[in-house]
């Protein structure tokens, strides 16, 4: 990301943070991202979730549709993604709608997944109280055994999300604090950026 000359879309230098960030190994989970919702009581929440895809239309997570953080789409499909890597001084902002993906990218994407963790996606209620680990490790055991010879469909209450980008801001760390800010909005599908004071 050049500061000084800034491209008129943000697309291209998320895409390469994101890259870098993994390359570099910016943290355990470099593409773990805050999520921030607001409830239909117009209380804030915020919980980390994993970008598992990015471009032009957005950022990609998946989730239960019954949690909480889904829940909380329903009630205002606005919501605030928070990337930051301390070690590279950078942290993106973003803020869209967020709205489904199609069914067919979350079979793509929970067929990739882990058998464990898509049996693990029938087996909890997320969210939702549990009296005790040993019903939740029995409840994955059965199922487990349920699909032992045969693949673990999707659960219809389960699959992806895709933040629009609505504003972006990418921001560099300084010496000094005295930092790099450059805040993209989009309207119409039309790209325009400002330099912020840091």
């Amino acid at each position: 990301m050049n500061f000084n000359s800034p491209p008129s879309s943000p697309v291209a230098p998320l895409e390469g943070w994101f890259k870098e960030a993994q390359a570099e190994n910016a943290r355990p989970n470099p593409l773990a991202v805050a999520l921030s919702t607001i409830n239909a009581n117009g209380a804030p929440s915020s919980r980390m979730v994993l970008l598992k895809g990015f471009d032009e239309y957005g950022a990609v997570f998946y989730t239960n549709y019954t949690s909480d953080k889904a829940n909380d789409i329903e009630a205002n499909p606005n919501v605030s993604l928070l990337f930051h890597w301390d070690q590279m001084q950078r942290q993106i902002r973003i803020q869209g709608i967020a709205t489904k993906v199609t069914a067919e990218e979350s079979d793509t994407y929970f067929e990739s997944r882990h058998r464990l963790s898509q049996v693990g996606a029938w087996a909890s209620k997320q969210s939702q109280p549990l009296n005790s680990r040993t019903v939740l490790i029995a409840k994955v055991a059965a199922l487990t055994a349920k699909w032992i010879e045969r693949s673990v469909p999707r659960p219809e209450f389960w699959g992806g999300y895709r933040v629009s980008l609505d504003l972006v801001e990418l921001w560099q760390g300084n010496d000094g604090r005295l930092h790099d800010r450059i805040r993209y909005t989009c309207s119409n599908g039309e790209w325009s950026w400002q330099r912020l004071q840091p």
